[in-house]
């Protein structure tokens, strides 16, 4: 079990096993941080956070008792037991899922926060990673709030009522295209109370999909990936192109991911990073 001190401002987690910062940090989750090394840099629920490896965990800059333990741990996911779902899979019968959770392992599941995982799926319909980060920079620049950590000027995710009161002319200027609309429909409807997304941490996650797909542009992968990034559905199993591959060379009879339960998700992103980094990179 990890443990966690306070040294000159920074938390020191010790213990942790199954936390890589550069897989978690660049497996296609989430897309304000920057990664060196075993360094990541970025903003998350309105505050700048900055992992680095260590060689038995991780710490954490600028960052006080009261944070780790009201925002980071559960952000981070620290008090999941990933050791032994890891465990579950490596050890399981299915030997594709278990090669991918063996190259796979330090992933965890971030919680985000949810309307920026919803708006930020938007921006990723038809859409790459570096393109998506460099929106969602310009989103946040021209429209978040600043802040300034050590003479640094960092931006918090606009809300959902600064969005809903622009154009959708103003939207398109930040270089999103066709998603202008969607980002602006969904920031309405969020911002009025018409899509409450408070209400969807007790929905079932099928009535969480429908709820989320009345906002326009939004379809099953994009409100998929908002619940199992923004919500803590892991029972989620988002498909998008690199999946649809994974699913169509490993598993051409079928995969029922409904057998994994909450791990649905986790399996999902294994999936997906032993698809994409490892496999690709053996080409």
């Amino acid at each position: 079990m990890w443990n966690v001190e306070y040294v000159d401002g920074r938390a020191v987690v010790h213990g942790l096993t199954d936390f890589k910062v550069d897989r978690v940090f660049d497996c296609g989750q989430c897309f304000r941080f920057e990664i060196t090394g075993s360094r990541a840099v970025g903003v998350a629920k309105g505050k700048l956070l900055e992992l680095t490896q260590t060689d038995d965990g991780i710490i954490i800059e600028n960052c006080t008792d009261e944070d780790f333990e009201r925002i980071w741990k559960h952000y981070l996911a620290l008090d999941a037991d990933y050791t032994g779902i890891n465990d579950r899979f490596i050890n399981g019968t299915d030997a594709v899922m278990s090669r991918a959770a063996e190259c796979s392992r330090g992933i965890r599941i971030l919680r985000q926060d949810g309307w920026e995982a919803l708006c930020s799926f938007i921006i990723s319909q038809n859409n790459n990673i570096p393109r998506i980060k460099k929106i969602i920079d310009t989103l946040c620049r021209t429209y978040g709030e600043p802040f300034a950590v050590n003479g640094k000027e960092y931006y918090t995710f606009p809300s959902a009522e600064t969005l809903a009161a622009l154009s959708v002319d103003e939207i398109f200027a930040l270089r999103v295209g066709f998603r202008a609309a969607y980002i602006s429909d969904a920031a309405k409807k969020v911002a009025s109370g018409e899509t409450d997304l408070s209400l969807i941490e007790n929905m079932q996650t099928s009535d969480a999909l429908e709820y989320l797909c009345k906002i326009k542009g939004v379809g099953p992968k994009v409100a998929s990936c908002t619940l199992m990034f923004g919500f803590d559905k892991g029972d989620c199993f988002p498909v998008d192109v690199w999946v649809k591959r994974v699913l169509a060379k490993y598993y051409p009879n079928g995969f029922d991911h409904t057998s994994l339960g909450k791990n649905a998700g986790i399996a999902q992103q294994y999936l997906f990073y032993y698809e994409r980094y490892e496999q690709a990179g053996k080409q």
